[in-house]
């Protein structure tokens, strides 16, 4: 099964903008628990420091996964985000 890992890291602007905006990071955990109902979020990861988190999505396609990610509250904040594509072995 394919599966996309996304890598994304907050910019420390974008830190400092969400530490200050408390409805922000409840919006975007709004997005990711629909995203795991809907059973196209197979795993999610946030670094303890809380400027990076890894997603691993499943079942759907590349222009799809980057719509998703570009609709996020957070997207404005990100510094940087990569796409590797993989094939799930086991």
């Amino acid at each position: 099964m394919n599966r996309i890992l996304v890598i994304i890291t907050l910019s420390d602007s974008g830190i400092e903008t969400l530490k200050a905006t408390p409805e922000l990071p409840k919006k975007e955990i709004e997005f990711v628990n629909q995203w795991k109902a809907e059973a196209k979020l197979e795993n999610f990861y946030i670094s303890v420091s809380k400027k990076d988190a890894i997603l691993v999505f499943k079942d759907i396609d590349e222009a799809k996964c980057k719509e998703m990610i570009e609709i996020l509250p957070y997207f404005p904040y990100m510094e940087n985000i990569e796409y590797h594509y993989l094939n799930k072995q086991f």
